[in-house]
């Protein structure tokens, strides 16, 4: 039986933008379906411009596995991921990508270069597209309109 976990994914979204980062939440299941790592983006807390919720998220499922590599594993985020987080989804070997918003802008799984179409990428997870799409755009598009002075 499917259970989703973009809500999870959202939470980190939120909490992402209350700490004024662009709200991008991720998070990464076991193919027991347990939660092995969540994060949202920190990239201008850290001061890297790869601390993107993905791969946050990535690196700590690796180091609860004790593994470079998640076979099996899903990933839920709220974002498209960018190219330099489906490079590493592929890297990773995620089974699964699950998606909210399209990123037509910066994305590149559907968008862009898309990734796991390249002959170059050596795995291809499953990817599901538009899940929890609307709460994922809202936040997206509230957050930059509040930037904005909107």
């Amino acid at each position: 039986m499917f259970r989703s976990f973009m809500d999870m994914a959202l939470a980190e979204a939120r909490a992402a933008a209350l700490r004024d980062e662009v709200p991008v939440g991720a998070v990464v299941i076991s193919d027991k379906g347990d939660v092995l790592a969540r994060a949202g983006n920190r990239t201008r807390e850290l001061c890297d411009p790869t601390a993107h919720a993905e791969i946050l998220a990535l690196r700590q499922a690796c180091r609860v596995l004790g593994s470079e590599r998640l076979p099996g594993c899903d990933l839920y985020v709220t974002l498209e991921p960018c190219p330099m987080c489906a490079s590493a989804l592929s890297q990773a070997r995620i089974a699964r990508v699950y998606y909210g918003a399209d990123d037509p802008k910066s994305g590149g799984v559907a968008h862009g270069p898309r990734i796991f179409s390249h002959a170059q990428s050596h795995h291809r997870p499953e990817v599901y597209d538009g899940l929890g799409a609307k709460a994922c755009e809202a936040l997206l598009r509230d957050f930059f309109a509040q930037k904005r002075g909107r």
